[in-house]
């Protein structure tokens, strides 16, 4: 009987990935939920300008347009751990915020002319979609200066540690 080797793939590589400048990444955000507007408003003219549905057009229009991103979060005395699912999407086309209270994942496939630009989303409803924009509210204040934020394989993993009550009483104080 002969063995053979089996010679698996190596692991993908580990990239660390810095948050980016808050400013510039609103400037992104707006650019989508102008878009995401656009499209709304699209659908709800389409549907003869019939009320009440809204948020329908609303969800309808960011599925067209934004992946879904699932994340988990865990946490431990020191430190919330958070993965997010940005299957599809490599570390140079992602942007991270990291702010006391929120995370922002911004994505954009390379090389792609944004739909929130004058470009008619309808066209493009079956396409799948290559932006991804999620917020996220964290359940407690964290210090951004030492987040460490690494993609692997379409995962993005977040090491958050919690913010230091003393900063936290100090700031209230002197607010």
């Amino acid at each position: 009987m002969t063995h053979h080797k089996h010679h698996l793939p190596p692991p993908p590589p580990t990239s660390k990935l810095e948050p980016c400048d808050l400013e510039g990444l609103r400037w992104d955000e707006q650019a989508i939920q102008l878009g995401v507007a656009r499209r709304a408003y699209e659908l709800f003219e389409a549907r003869g300008c019939e009320h009440g549905h809204d948020w329908e057009d609303w969800f309808r229009a960011e599925s067209e347009l934004l992946c879904p991103v699932s994340y988990v979060t865990s946490e431990n005395a020191s430190s919330l751990s958070v993965r997010a699912n940005v299957l599809g999407f490599e570390n140079t086309e992602l942007k991270t915020g990291v702010e006391p209270n929120r995370l922002t994942i911004f994505g954009q496939k390379h090389g792609v002319v944004s739909l929130t630009d004058e470009a008619d989303a309808a066209k493009h409803a079956n396409a799948r979609p290559e932006q991804i924009l999620r917020m996220i509210d964290l359940p407690f204040e964290i210090d951004p200066k030492g987040a460490v934020i690494e993609f692997k394989a379409g995962v993005l993993s977040f090491e958050l540690p919690k913010a230091a009550e003393k900063a936290i009483v100090a700031e209230a104080q002197a607010a």
